[in-house]
């Protein structure tokens, strides 16, 4: 016993509890110990974390690798299970097992005869993840990053047990919204602990990191589907339920492990715990002088801002926030729609399209079922080292310049690639097979190019913006609004594509290619630049009066220069003046970013 309470697991139940609302069964005990200077200096080092925590051991970019290793194995499951279910929809016991098609004897292919039940079985999955990751949100800004990480993973453990099991199409379409409701709450709450884990000028290396994980599950789900194809010629149920079951593995893992990381000190600040948050703050930004008066002040800036936004806002509703009720001049109503639209825009940008259009355009090349397999497996590595370029270049060149470049590849990929296709299919129309190949191999080369650039450029934008936008009371709330957004986009089309290929063919690349064009003058006008930028800055990047991004620069500007030691403290590496050094609180009746003033944070 004395083991198991020195590795933190006496306190499971516990954190268990309090994630699902069950603690009022279990006895009171704090998760933490309260934590006390360790000399009468504020700047000196924090007492270590009671128990086992890699915090206490490991510190500044070992920490941050560390956090985001755990991190990444979320975001790694994330994107196995959704390139999983790509293999087991071609699975021919699984398409017998839930009854939407049937196995041809004489070609042995799967002939689908419930399209509508084969993409609802699928589709349902994205409704979960609509309503997890609400429920993430909520549960994120409540009991914390670390209780919530934990309660996702059991949901989508829980999930991924019933769709390896499943007996028929009414028991796969619950476990399928079981398993998205786990997905939801992770994707609402794994990327807000890892930005406000890490230093404003790394943060997008970190999570583009993590996102290159995100393919490597894609091409993991891929190829372990194309080795198992091959067992019994394709009939066993393995080929099935044995991938739904892997992911049950890197789950287990992040369940086990999270338990053992330090908590946002972000969110430690909101509630309270501030001793705690400073410490692991120290932790992250080093226990050398320098460190610690960086770490110090990032503490002040955090405090100050967190008073700042409880007087702002008055209710923290999803209601509420959607449409910007309460809001003041936060405008979290203005961030909630920037986000969704940021995730809906994201799958219309072509990356659903190709997804589906991809096995077609290969066999226009001239390449057999089994080649086009190897060839699609092969796009996906080359999708997975394309997002390796956005670790080196998104906090270099910011998320505008990135969805801007990345936007006008593709939009020439798409244009060009049905293009392709429609010469490829004229020419093998009329019997031209050398002129039909040739066309339809650079049609499948601009498949390679517009994932290749989507993997650098817009497959993490939208899943990094809505976690360094929202203000720290509606943080988690906030991400889960471009959970929403993804849900809702990735959803759409999945239901939409194969309805618009079927009735327009090749010209539905045209309309990708479209809303490419359209996505550069929208994130032109309405989305602020978060490079380099903490977390605190975006309430006055967001307090302007407008929605342009020139009022926000221009509005952002003054604010700073009005009161540069209102959040300049961790930039410049010291510490802030509090209310009794003489920054009271005005009592003027107007909003306190309008006039750029704050609540003091009392110590």
């Amino acid at each position: 016993m004395m083991v198991l309470d020195h590795f933190g697991i006496k306190s499971w139940p516990r954190i268990i509890g309090e994630a699902t609302g069950l603690s009022s069964f279990l006895p009171s005990r704090p998760l933490y110990h309260t934590l006390h200077d360790s000399n009468d200096n504020n700047m000196g080092q924090l007492q270590r974390l009671p128990g086992f925590n890699v915090a206490n051991h490991y510190e500044k970019r070992a920490l941050l690798i560390a956090i985001n290793s755990i991190a990444a194995l979320s975001i790694f499951f994330f994107g196995y299970d959704q390139g999983m279910m790509g293999g087991v929809n071609t699975a021919k016991d699984y398409v017998r097992t839930m009854g939407f098609g049937y196995v041809d004897e004489a070609t042995g292919e799967v002939v689908t005869t419930d399209a509508l039940l084969k993409g609802g079985i699928v589709s349902v999955y994205y409704l979960g993840t609509l309503f997890g990751c609400l429920l993430g949100g909520w549960v994120g800004d409540k009991v914390g990053r670390i209780r919530t990480i934990a309660l996702g993973a059991l949901w989508a453990i829980l999930g991924a047990t019933l769709q390896c099991s499943s007996q028929n199409h009414t028991w796969m379409i619950c476990a399928r919204a079981v398993n998205g409701i786990g997905t939801g709450i992770l994707n609402a709450i794994v990327p807000v602990w890892a930005t406000e884990t890490a230093e404003h000028t790394s943060r997008g290396q970190f999570i583009a990191i993590e996102f290159t994980l995100n393919i490597f599950g894609v091409v993991v789900a891929y190829w372990l589907e194309f080795g198992l194809s091959f067992i019994d010629n394709g009939n066993s149920s393995i080929i099935w339920r044995f991938p739904i079951a892997f992911q049950i593995i890197p789950l287990l893992v992040l369940f086990g492990s999270v338990w053992y990381f330090p908590e946002s000190p972000r969110w430690l600040v909101k509630v309270g715990r501030d001793d705690e948050a400073r410490f692991i703050l120290q932790r992250l930004r080093g226990t050398d002088p320098a460190g610690l008066e960086q770490a110090e002040a990032e503490y002040h800036d955090i405090a100050n801002i967190n008073a700042l936004e409880s007087e702002e806002s008055s209710n923290n509703s999803y209601l509420h926030m959607l449409f910007g009720i309460g809001s003041g001049e936060l405008h979290t109503g203005r961030r909630v729609q920037l986000v969704i639209w940021l995730q809906i825009v994201q799958e219309w940008v072509g990356i659903a399209g190709v997804t589906v259009y991809a096995p077609t355009i290969f066999s226009i090349a001239g390449f057999g079922a089994r080649k086009s397999d190897w060839i699609s497996g092969l796009n996906n590595i080359f999708y997975m080292f394309a997002t390796l370029i956005c670790v080196f270049t998104l906090d270099r060149i910011g998320r505008r310049w990135t969805l801007y470049w990345g936007a006008a590849a593709q939009g020439i990929a798409m244009f060009l690639a049905g293009g392709f296709s429609r010469l490829g299919e004229d020419a093998s129309a009329a019997g031209d097979t050398a002129k039909a190949s040739a066309y339809g191999a650079a049609a499948a080369s601009f498949v390679f190019i517009f994932t290749s650039v989507f993997g650098a450029t817009w497959l993490t934008v939208p899943w990094l913006y809505p976690a360094e936008i929202f203000p720290l009371q509606v943080r988690a709330k906030g991400n889960a609004w471009g959970v929403v957004g993804w849900s809702i986009g990735n959803g759409w089309l999945t239901l939409l594509c194969p309805v618009m290929f079927n009735a327009i063919g090749e010209k539905t690349l045209y309309i990708f290619g479209a809303c490419n064009v359209v996505a550069i003058p929208m994130v032109w006008a309405l989305y602020p630049e978060s490079n380099q930028r903490t977390l605190e800055e975006m309430d006055l990047l967001f307090a302007a009066p407008t929605p342009w991004v020139w009022d926000a620069e221009k509005t952002f500007a003054r604010l700073k220069a009005e009161r540069p030691d209102l959040l300049e403290a961790a930039r410049r590496g010291q510490r802030v003046v509090h209310a009794e050094d003489g920054l009271a609180k005005q009592s003027t009746g107007k909003s306190h970013l309008a006039e750029g003033t704050t609540a003091a944070h009392s110590e």
